[in-house]
């Protein structure tokens, strides 16, 4: 699978392991920053994922940031994206089941690296269900 990864600079770590793990794991792996030891604004990088995810360069996304939380609004701020901010392989699984999650995103202050590695297993292999879920995920894209 084409996946893209980008965290800020508090998720650096857990982005390094977690695309050399999806590498060995015979994924094509976009690393689209930051480098560590710089200090950035996880916007610009959840802005550079949903991108490369809106336009088919890489089929799914994982964002990183030191709660998960501003990346994932950023991320979520393209229509044709849909983040969802996962801590355990229950809600990465259900995201893509029944809202067709496209990226997740992750705290690396809050989510250790096995536990973050088992809700990438969690979402990569998890189908979106459609059915009663596919009128709904229709709406997010929706203008009110």
């Amino acid at each position: 699978m084409r996946l893209a990864i980008a965290s800020d600079h508090a998720a650096t770590d857990l982005k390094a392991e977690l695309r050399d793990w999806l590498i060995e794991q015979g994924h094509e792996v976009a690393d689209l920053g930051p480098d560590a030891g710089e200090s950035v604004d996880y916007p610009d990088y959840g802005y550079k994922l949903a991108a490369v995810v809106a336009d088919g360069t890489a089929e799914r996304g994982i964002a990183l940031c030191g709660s998960g939380i501003g990346i994932s609004m950023a991320v979520n701020r393209n229509k044709d994206v849909r983040c969802a901010l996962v801590s355990e392989p229950l809600s990465a699984a259900l995201s893509r089941e029944h809202n067709d999650a496209n990226c997740i995103a992750m705290g690396a202050r809050l989510t250790g690296v096995e536990m973050a590695k088992a809700c990438v297993t969690a979402f990569l292999n998890t189908e979106f269900g459609g059915d009663r879920h596919a009128r709904r995920v229709d709406k997010l894209s929706t203008p009110q």
